[in-house]
């Protein structure tokens, strides 16, 4: 009963990312105004069938802006995702399989990244460099593969301990095609459950600066920036920092729940033990 409810828990969840990404890519794209287009005769209009989500101080439509923020987020949330999935696996793979001495040379380097706060980097990377999407992804990625390196290098060193890994290896077979064939497909669920798990950091990192005003630059349309211009109308016009909260939360929500699911449906599986060396 219990995997029953995990599994449609799991199925929800992937639905609202679905609808999610579905109004990013569609709603600013087909969308009859633009997100950056003022008209000063609508300035803090309220919801209604022509803007579902009301206008902002300037006349812009919410809906739209919250889509096009929505853009944002997913695209610096996942591309960050796959870059530190990239950087994560290599550097975790090869410090597990090296020699000790270059083990020891990766592991302090991790270390010595892990130890500044990760904030820090993206910060200075945005004051050194244009507040982009580039920069920013930049910025999260300088240290977000650490923790998944660390990972993939202790499950590495241990299934390399294996007997079929060691009867590979002493039947000379190369070390890339143990890595590829008998290692990594063994380490598919936590790869898949930690990566997934990076998205919402990423996003809640991106929305939190571009709120403080050193994140993506006016007039994009991020989800922190629509919160941080709605502030100072808080008390007027109080929908205009709710919708885009509202957005922001439950994605951040629905991705975590998904790496959650997938966790505790055992996504890790059994260990694969090849048939055939």
């Amino acid at each position: 009963m219990k995997q029953v409810m995990a599994n449609r828990k799991f199925i929800i969840y992937l639905g609202i990312l679905g609808v999610f990404v579905a109004a990013a890519i569609v709603v600013p794209s087909l969308s009859p105004y633009s997100y950056d287009a003022q008209d000063v005769v609508s300035q803090n209009l309220g919801v209604s069938a022509a803007h579902l989500f009301g206008t902002d101080k300037f006349g812009r439509d919410l809906f739209t802006r919250v889509c096009y923020g929505l853009r944002i987020s997913l695209t610096v949330g996942f591309v960050s995702a796959c870059v530190c999935f990239v950087i994560g696996v290599v550097v975790g793979a090869v410090s597990g399989l090296a020699n000790l001495v270059v083990d020891s040379i990766l592991l302090e380097l991790m270390n010595i990244i892990s130890a500044i706060p990760s904030m820090l980097y993206v910060i200075l990377i945005l004051l050194v460099l244009d507040a982009s999407i580039g920069s920013v992804i930049l910025g999260i990625c300088v240290a977000g593969w650490v923790d998944l390196a660390k990972m993939v290098r202790v499950e590495t060193r241990r299934l390399r301990q294996m007997d079929y890994c060691l009867a590979a290896e002493m039947m000379g077979v190369p070390m890339w095609r143990i890595i590829f064939k008998y290692i990594l497909p063994n380490e598919r669920g936590l790869l898949i459950v930690q990566t997934i798990l990076l998205i919402p950091k990423a996003i809640f990192t991106e929305a939190f600066l571009s709120f403080l005003g050193i994140g993506i630059a006016a007039p994009r349309a991020s989800l922190g920036t629509l919160i941080q211009d709605a502030r100072s109308l808080i008390t007027q016009y109080p929908t205009q920092i709710l919708f885009p909260v509202l957005v922001l939360a439950a994605l951040i929500v629905c991705l975590q729940s998904i790496g959650y699911a997938l966790e505790q449906q055992g996504v890790n599986g059994a260990q694969r033990i090849p048939e055939e060396i």
